[in-house]
């Protein structure tokens, strides 16, 4: 495993994707974390922050396709998988591909739909396949779903449900730039215009070999330990019903990892496992009395300062 490709295509993607979302390579590095992981990000923010953006530019610089879905109530599990339609040309049934059969895809407002449309999302997400009239088609990879939420207290939505939120790897916020970045950005030419001036920076050899190889990162038995201290202090703690699933601690597993190679190293530390700790295990505590996204991440980095952290040197 050569390292230094995956500080090179972090630094790659990092520099394209930045032109046009400025002040948040923390945040874009953490949706390529999730990419090189076959993960999926949910997007919890106001609106006009840049998730779109973010993910059109993410699309063009790693040259893969893009397709955005705005959810509604009266979205279809159909208008995502596609049909199969009689073609007079033809004189026989052709199936039309849904839009979820592209590498990114991002599904806006997902909690406006019914919960019979996002579980054919869901289960397309998970199973990177989609079945329509009994046939089976597998959705090419590389496959990525961003989601973006409306706040649960909005009128119209349908929340989704704890077992749901467990299948996104992580769960973001891109927040609102500082005041000089922001004024930058108020006069600057229009962000299209940016983003499609821009061009593919990294090939698909690279990326699959990023995808590949990051399980090849190391991770001691003290630094798994305390993964495991951390996760089992999840499911011990008062104020949660349930704690994170073995499904859970994979994805922190796998996240170590790959800030661990961003950081140009071949093996893992603490530091990288309390580092991408939030962003992947907040959303999956859930609590009896309606713990909001703001309070599990409060719990959850209490949890975190006080779980002991290993001593070993690790080689």
């Amino acid at each position: 495993m050569d390292i230094r490709k995956f500080t090179e295509y972090r630094d790659k993607i990092l520099e394209n994707v930045g032109k046009v979302i400025i002040g948040k390579d923390e945040k874009i590095e953490l949706v390529l974390a999730a990419f090189l992981c076959s993960g999926h990000v949910l997007l919890e923010d106001v609106p006009g922050t840049g998730k779109t953006m973010l993910l059109r530019a993410f699309a063009k610089t790693i040259g893969g396709d893009f397709k955005r879905i705005q959810f509604t109530p009266d979205l279809l599990p159909s208008d995502l998988t596609g049909i199969h339609f009689y073609s007079q040309k033809s004189g026989e049934f052709e199936f039309r591909e849904g839009p979820l059969f592209s590498n990114l895809v991002l599904a806006d407002e997902i909690n406006r739909a019914t919960p019979r449309t996002q579980s054919a999302l869901l289960e397309a997400m998970e199973e990177r396949q989609i079945t329509v009239d009994g046939k089976t088609m597998k959705i090419e990879e590389p496959f990525m779903v961003m989601a973006t939420q409306n706040p649960l207290e909005s009128y119209g939505t349908f929340p989704l449900p704890e077992a749901q939120m467990d299948r996104f790897f992580m769960r973001l916020s891109l927040g609102y730039m500082d005041r000089e970045q922001e004024m930058g950005v108020l006069s600057r030419v229009s962000t299209v215009d940016i983003i499609n001036s821009l061009t593919q920076k990294v090939t698909r050899e690279e990326t699959e070999y990023v995808r590949r190889e990051y399980v090849n990162v190391r991770m001691s038995e003290p630094v798994l330990a305390y993964l495991m201290d951390i996760i089992e202090a999840t499911r011990n703690h008062t104020s949660f019903v349930t704690g994170v699933s073995t499904r859970g601690g994979m994805a922190l597993y796998k996240a170590s990892q790959v800030i661990a190679a961003f950081r140009g190293r071949e093996y893992v530390i603490p530091e990288d496992v309390k580092y991408v700790a939030p962003y992947v295990l907040a959303h999956r505590l859930t609590s009896g009395s309606g713990t909001s996204a703001r309070e599990s991440l409060r719990f959850l980095s209490e949890i975190l300062e006080t779980v002991k952290v290993p001593l070993e040197e690790i080689e």
